[in-house]
Order: structure tokens, then C-alpha cells, then sequence
């Protein structure tokens, strides 16, 4: 059910007919995808799965499993993300070749941290170990989730933060800014009755000035010839293309558009993902350079600049245990486990060959050392 008033402004930005086919597009079941860590998995665990064009690591699933009873997404293996949300990875990897070793990269609003994960991936393809990602989260009951997700995902070159966006622009620090600002959420709709319930006309105002005030405060900690990637969740002009073409104009920036990916649309200054069009929930993206030359010195070491904390830490060199998938569940579960061909003293649990966390073996038990905030709540049985 599409709030009133949703559909002329819909329709405004994409047309009428298009505008028809989105809001029943939004009565269907949603989609389910999934996004590989490239670190950990190459190939797609599920049957059937089909790719995903604009990001190489993402697929399309026939069903929706129980993800929660997979030891493989508690190893970090893989992510659950909307497709459409993937796109902004690939704006991302489409700019990455006008920077080099030692980029430093801000994702600014960053929870819960499916496209950090996807931006981390590519920096560690592209340059190694040799990169920093920032990725923050201004709403303290968000934060939690994203720090727990890049623990999972296990990339040591990620800091999280959480701070307001005006802290970012006091020095050039960044190479690179991925800005997925809070908006109208018209992209919600089909999974988040509450995100259709609160949308009006006022609600799009509101954000499309609340994003111009991000961009504004974050701006000045953009580097010179940096680029950021601006994008929403949502379908409007006011809060997409209108506020692309303020920042270029008022900010100082060229827009750059995204490649293309039919049937994705081409909007004026970026790339729109609309339900029915396309799998998945809807996304805008946009490429903005901004004025000036990139210098070639490296900026600031911005885990220490913004004392960020670094929730992967290089493992102990412990012994690893092989487990059965019911035994995995169990560990994740938070039991007790008893293995007692499994050498005494500090292991580290794993499954098909990925760690999933340690645990203390006394001999008689095994002491599950899995973070509490971490376990599985639901029946393993």
C-alpha cells in the first residue's frame, strides 16, 4: 500500500506509465540476494542463484533461506543485501582507477554495513592491504550492528566511528566519500510498513534540505579531485538529481555519470533503480569530482585522526577445530561443546574450513568463548 500523494510525485520524476508500474511492482514479494566476501568465498553456495550484473560478488536467490542456520553468513562468507543497494558499490568501483595505493576512504552513513563490506572488498582487490576505510554511523543505536558486521565480514583495514557528519570536514582527509544519506525512504515501502506510513510530501522537503546540509558539512573533508558518491533510497527528484545538481553548482563539482546497466535509468545527473525495473528495493546514485587536483601526497592516517575502533584484530595463533554443521550451529547457539579428540587449551572453532570464533577445550568441555551479542536466539534443532 503506497501512501497518499506518493504517486504524482513518482510520477513526476520517472512518468506516468513508469510511475504505474512501480506501485505494483510494490505489491510483489521482495527479492532475495546475497553478496560473496571475495576473501573468504568464489563461488555462490546456493542452486540456482543468478547473478547480479552490476556487482561480480552478488546474486539473485530463488527463495529466501534460514539464513540464521548457516554457519557460512556467521563466517562472514557472505552478506544478505538488496540488490539495487549493490549498485553503489559499483559506482564506487567505477572510480577507484583515478586513485592508487594508500587511498583513504569515509563511508559517511554507514549501518548497518552491507555496502562497507561491499566498498571494502573492492579496495582489498584493488590495492591490497593498502587503504583505509572509515565507516561511521551518527546513530548510536545503529553503530552496534555495524561494528558486529565488520567483525564478521573480518577486513583489518576498516575503523568505525561515530560522529556527526561536520566532524569529517575539518581537514582534507579523504580521497574518497560514499555518502548513502537518510531519506524519504520511498525504496522501503514494500518491506517497511512504517517508512510508508510516515512519507509525505513535507518528509521529501524535509530530507532533500537535510541532505544538502550533509553534503555541505562533510564537503570540505574531500580532497581536491576526490570523489563522492552521493545516494538515497529513494525515487524523487527533489532529494536525487535536484540536490546532485545544487552540490555541483554550490559545492564545486563535476557530475560524472554511472555506467550504465539496462534496464537500470539513466536520470539526468545519475543512475536510478526502480522495483519492477530492476530485482530488489530501488536505489539513486551519483558520481561527483570535485574541483581542484588530486594531490599526490597521502592524507592523514584517519583511524588515528578519528580515533576510530578497528573491531578485526589479527587471530591468535591457536589450533583450528573442523566441525560438523550441527555442531557449528551449536557452538554459534552459545553451548557448551564437548570435543574431546580436540587438542587442550585455546582453538579456534571451524566449519568447511572458515573460522567461525574460539573456544577454551578442558577436556571434559569445551568452553564456547563465541560473543555473547553474537548467538543464534532461534531453535537449532
Amino acid at each position: 500500500m503506497v501512501p497518499e500523494g506518493f504517486i504524482p510525485v513518482l510520477a513526476e520524476a520517472v512518468g506516468a506509465e513508469m510511475a504505474e508500474e512501480v506501485v505494483e511492482a510494490l505489491a510483489g514479494e521482495p527479492s532475495v540476494s546475497i553478496r560473496l566476501n571475495p576473501a573468504k568465498l568464489r563461488e555462490c553456495p546456493f542452486p540456482e542463484a543468478v547473478p547480479i550484473p552490476w556487482n561480480p560478488y552478488g546474486y539473485l536467490l530463488g527463495e529466501r533461506p534460514s539464513f540464521t542456520l548457516d554457519p557460512l553468513y556467521h563466517a562472514g562468507c557472505y552478506y544478505v543485501q538488496d540488490s539495487s543497494a549493490m549498485f553503489v558499490g559499483e559506482a564506487v568501483r567505477q572510480v577507484l582507477e583515478r586513485f592508487g595505493a594508500g587511498i583513504s576512504v569515509l563511508d559517511l552513513c554507514a549501518a548497518p554495513g552491507g555496502k562497507t563490506t561491499d566498498i571494502a572488498a573492492s579496495l582489498r582487490e584493488a590495492f591490497g592491504d593498502d587503504f583505509s576505510l572509515l565507516a561511521n554511523e551518527v546513530m548510536k543505536n545503529r553503530f552496534g550492528t555495524l561494528r558486529a558486521n565488520v567483525r564478521t565480514w573480518g577486513e583489518n583495514r576498516v575503523g568505525v566511528v561515530s560522529r556527526d557528519p561536520s566532524a569529517f570536514g575539518r581537514e582534507k582527509a579523504f580521497d574518497l566519500i560514499v555518502a548513502d544519506v537518510p531519506c524519504s525512504g520511498e525504496g522501503m515501502f514494500r518491506k517497511d510498513a512504517r517508512a510508508a506510513a510516515e512519507w509525505s510530501e513535507e518528509t521529501v522537503r524535509f530530507c532533500a534540505a537535510r541532505q544538502r546540509r550533509i553534503l555541505s558539512d562533510v564537503w570540505p573533508g574531500l580532497r581536491p579531485g576526490g570523489v563522492l558518491i552521493y545516494s538515497t533510497c529513494t525515487f524523487n527528484r527533489w532529494e536525487n538529481d535536484d540536490n546532485v545538481a545544487w552540490a555541483a553548482s554550490e559545492l564545486g563539482a563535476d557530475i560524472l555519470p554511472p555506467a550504465e546497466f539496462p534496464p537500470i535509468l539513466r536520470t539526468r545527473h545519475g543512475s536510478l533503480l526502480l522495483p519492477g525495473h530492476v530485482p530488489g528495493e530501488g536505489q539513486y546514485a551519483a558520481i561527483l569530482v570535485k574541483h581542484g587536483e588530486h594531490p599526490s601526497v597521502r592524507s592523514c592516517d584517519i583511524f588515528t585522526r578519528f580515533r576510530a575502533e578497528r573491531p578485526v584484530t589479527p587471530p591468535q595463533a591457536c589450533p583450528c577445530w573442523e566441525v560438523d554443521r550441527q555442531t557449528a550451529l551449536h557452538y554459534l547457539h552459545g553451548d557448551a561443546l564437548v570435543l574431546p579428540d580436540a587438542p587442550a587449551g585455546l582453538i579456534t572453532i571451524t566449519y568447511k574450513g572458515h573460522p567461525l570464533g574460539p573456544a577454551k577445550n578442558i577436556g571434559r568441555r569445551c568452553n564456547n568463548l563465541y560473543p555473547k551479542e553474537s548467538r543464534i536466539r532461534m531453535d537449532i534443532r
